[in-house]
């Protein structure tokens, strides 16, 4: 970039954040829903330049966070079986179960491979014939997609050694049950920018018609999430609640329509448990009669697992917005990115995470 790039740019920040305080004549709290945002948030310093009376609130953007206790225990008993490979990514290698986590199950011996993609995994399987390949899959809208042509393409491949562990959800309805708690109190939201590219803006239209609060599908940039801010503003103070969108460059209203063709076609939704947000109907997925082949619950027997929570972790209530990392008596002490406790601080999205390396 550029010196003229850069003073332009100052520039119009400037002109955001008057604009922003400007229209800021009262309390307001908007959650942003998306881990990029968190920190993208943190990353710029946006927190330090808002009113006082402007609350930006991290919510449960954050796939790796969400993820109940219990399905990192089955994660971790499959990948310690007989002839199994478990296939996952990174960001799930060191997240705390109550049997260790991925990484120590690697480290007594369990084969554990960290992958790029979900093909990945089908590969692996094609090229491991005599072993039993699993592949973990969480993540929200943005990265169901990939998952289900992998998926297909694993059946068209004919393989009978690849599985799938699904720990799949779907954004709108988590932001549903937000709402709809009584503990919470959320006067709008930054939408997510990966996941509205897929869905498009139509799965949020309860927000406005049956909870009245304004929505603005953002980007990354300062710019973007400024711009953002300011929108949700101006419909406070007009007194109008629309879903809008900023992130014009990427997102539409009708989404990717390929995409979610073929997330519908392999997988059909299903109840699922939240981290700290308990049973939400109809926010996770599982595999279609046609695809149950691959479904790894069908074909390992796996015991029930436990729904604990770590001692003094409040993982839970970060992701509902009810409190802030600071607040817990873990964060920066036994807590760390080197040494985690709940997953909030594993995850590079993670809101503790975005707290400790950002927060001053």
């Amino acid at each position: 970039m550029n010196r003229k790039s850069k003073v332009d740019n100052k520039e119009i920040l400037d002109k955001l954040v008057k604009a922003i305080q400007s229209h800021t004549s009262q309390n307001y709290s908007f959650m942003e829903v998306c881990g990029t945002h968190t920190v993208a948030i943190f990353r710029s310093g946006i927190r330090s330049i808002l009113p006082g009376n402007l609350r930006v609130i991290s919510g449960p953007g954050c796939p790796v966070c969400v993820t109940p206790m219990a399905e990192i225990d089955e994660a971790i008993y499959l990948a310690k079986k007989d002839n199994v490979i478990l296939a996952t990514f990174g960001d799930l290698m060191r997240v705390p179960g109550n049997e260790g986590s991925l990484l120590q199950a690697r480290a007594e011996g369990a084969r554990v491979k960290i992958i790029l993609s979900p093909m990945d995994a089908v590969l692996l399987a094609e090229r491991e014939r005599f072993s039993r390949v699993i592949l973990f899959a969480v993540g929200f809208e943005t990265t169901i997609p990939p998952i289900a042509i992998a998926i297909k393409e694993a059946n068209r491949r004919g393989l009978k050694n690849f599985f799938v562990l699904s720990s799949m959800r779907l954004i709108p309805p988590a932001m549903e049950a937000l709402l709809s708690d009584k503990k919470t109190s959320i006067d709008g939201f930054i939408l997510p920018g990966h996941v509205s590219v897929i869905i498009g803006t139509k799965p949020y239209r309860f927000i406005a018609e049956r909870f009245h609060a304004p929505g603005v599908v953002t980007g990354f940039e300062p710019i973007d999430i400024l711009q953002g801010l300011l929108m949700l503003l101006r419909q406070k103070s007009e007194g109008r609640s629309e879903i809008e969108i900023q992130y014009r460059r990427a997102v539409t209203p009708e989404g990717n329509v390929k995409a979610m063709e073929v997330l519908r076609e392999v997988f059909k939704v299903r109840d699922s448990r939240w981290r700290g947000l308990g049973i939400i109907q109809d926010s996770g997925l599982k595999l279609k009669d046609k695809y149950a082949p691959f479904d790894a619950r069908k074909h390992f027997d796996i015991p029930i697992m436990p729904e604990n929570e770590p001692p003094g972790c409040i993982c839970g209530e970060i992701l509902q917005g009810i409190r802030v990392p600071t607040q817990c008596a873990l964060f920066g002490k036994r807590c760390t990115p080197e040494n985690p406790v709940g997953p909030c601080m594993v995850s590079s999205e993670g809101s503790c995470a975005a707290y400790y390396k950002y927060g001053n």
